[in-house]
């Protein structure tokens, strides 16, 4: 028996499956139908419980080639049912065994729907697996939890060289996805990964062409120092942001932001290109978002999410940067948004 608690006093009880420990974190829930080791390996769920609202997970097994990170970054891991006998081509093993390897603890046989509800009406909250019944320690641990400078946990400990190309990009790695830099390859960049708080004098004094902001985890504002140090890119070179990279950038500028009640997090969220008069289906994994109104002169919204109104895409046309909230890049998709790299290369060629 394992017992996932709220901080609300909520409970549910369930089966627990790989690593039979005790966690604490941020409980969050993805719309995703696959993907779930994608999930798994992305580092903006460091600190955080995932809950797959679709209810068979582990069906496919997992392998080496899927993975967005070297390991598992999240601190848990909800499903309603886990399939213990993967059938795929690609499987390598099974999920329960994958997160038994790097001790991840997973809980079964709840509702994750039930539970996904109560975060919707609620706002996202605080939650704690056990092995068993809380005790009192548990419980105030819970409660007081906080991940602080999650960024710090996931970045590159040092710069590195990923490819060979003609147009150099500088990728600041805030929590990067694989996918990100296979993107770039594929449209025939060089690519320098840096750790987050490496000084802008240091990347631009390396030569670059353009400058790749990624995806993280947790409160953009918490990352004052890279704040800074974007600040001192903007203007220099091409900047494209993702995720976490679009609300820095947002912050560097000038503008504010301020956490969702329960964020965006799956591959199914409508996002409609203003310009282009489309909407396109794309993944999203964040809990912030840039607040409209504080956006600089000369900034202009590019996309907007069309299930709730908030900011997706800004265009700041001063100084040459287009982030955008959601992943171009996802794996293993939808890829309606990828030509967004090619925007990138055909402006850094510009």
């Amino acid at each position: 028996m394992a017992i996932l608690t709220l901080e609300d006093g909520t409970r549910f009880v369930g089966q627990s499956f790989g690593a039979k420990v005790d966690v604490v974190g941020e409980v969050v829930f993805n719309t995703g139908m696959t993907g779930y080791q994608e999930v798994l390996t992305d580092p903006s769920y460091c600190g955080q419980i995932v809950t797959m609202t679709y209810p068979l997970i582990g069906n496919y097994g997992v392998n080496e080639t899927d993975l967005e990170s070297a390991k598992p970054q999240v601190s848990g891991f909800i499903v309603r049912e886990v399939c213990e006998t993967p059938s795929n081509w690609r499987s390598q093993g099974p999920l329960s065994e994958y997160l038994e390897q790097h001790g991840i603890c997973g809980l079964s046989g709840i509702d994750p729907r039930a539970l996904t509800r109560i975060i919707r009406e609620k706002g996202t909250m605080r939650g704690i697996i056990t092995q068993g019944e809380p005790n009192a320690e548990q419980i105030e641990r819970m409660k007081n939890y906080v991940c602080k400078r999650p960024v710090d946990i996931v970045t590159c400990k040092e710069k590195y060289r990923y490819c060979d190309g003609d147009l150099k990009v500088a990728v600041l790695d805030f929590g990067l996805k694989r996918n990100i830099i296979r993107s770039l390859k594929k449209r025939g960049c060089a690519v320098t990964v840096y750790p987050a708080h490496t000084p802008a004098n240091e990347i631009l004094s390396d030569g670059c062409d353009g400058i790749m902001l990624t995806n993280g985890p947790g409160d953009p504002k918490d990352n004052v120092e890279v704040i800074e140090s974007v600040r001192h890119l903007i203007g220099k070179k091409t900047i494209f942001g993702i995720c976490l990279g679009h609300q820095l950038l947002a912050l560097a500028a000038g503008a504010d932001t301020e956490k969702l009640k329960y964020g965006h997090r799956g591959a199914n969220h409508p996002v409609k290109d203003l310009a282009k008069d489309r909407v396109y289906i794309t993944s999203q994994n964040h809990g912030y978002t840039i607040v409209e109104d504080s956006l600089p002169r000369g900034a202009r919204v590019t996309h907007r999410n069309w299930n709730d109104g908030t900011v997706e895409g800004v265009c700041y046309d001063e100084f040459d940067a287009f982030p955008v909230q959601f992943h171009p890049e996802a794996s293993p998709g939808p890829e309606d948004t990828a030509s967004l790299f090619d925007e990138f290369v055909s402006r850094m060629r510009r």
